[in-house]
């Protein structure tokens, strides 16, 4: 392909271009794909060099075409500044996340028991924060794991 750069081919929303072209022959040039998703070429290599960023409606378009439903998720956590506090979507097997999943599982019986001893009174006090942080840990791990699972999902039914 021309015009590669390092910058571009480390860009996520290249590589999903790129592995999609795999599929697709359409999709091997940036005039096929914008095409399809009838933008400016101009605007997709844009895009694609890190120069401008996506709108969501272009996120949307380039996910479908692509089959690439993590481009969502890395907008949201790397480009969309309301997206501090979603979680980074890991992109793996299903076998990985299955195992991820049933770990968090394992943890999620301590901490519901902790859960319910810091609140049985309805009072969280100083002795208790440090527990409640655990639980936020634990919690957070389970949005991380479901995000993948979703991604997972979508990429492959």
């Amino acid at each position: 392909m021309a015009n590669v750069t390092a910058k571009t081919s480390s860009n996520a929303f290249y590589k999903a271009r790129h592995e999609a072209a795999k599929h697709n022959e359409q999709l091997s040039s940036r005039e096929g794909a914008a095409d399809i998703m009838s933008i400016d070429r101009g605007r997709l290599y844009r895009i694609e060099s890190g120069i401008a960023n996506p709108y969501p409606e272009e996120i949307h378009l380039m996910a479908d075409l692509y089959n690439a439903p993590e481009l969502g998720n890395y907008f949201c956590t790397n480009i969309c500044p309301l997206g501090g506090e979603i979680p980074k979507a890991e992109i793996a097997g299903l076998d990985r996340i299955t195992v991820r999943t049933l770990s968090a599982f394992r943890k999620l019986e301590d901490t519901k028991a902790l859960l319910l001893d810091i609140t049985e009174d309805g009072v969280i006090d100083e002795s208790e924060k440090a527990d409640m942080e655990k639980i936020l840990e634990v919690l957070e791990e389970l949005e991380k794991i479901t995000q993948s699972m979703k991604l997972w999902i979508k990429k492959n039914l």
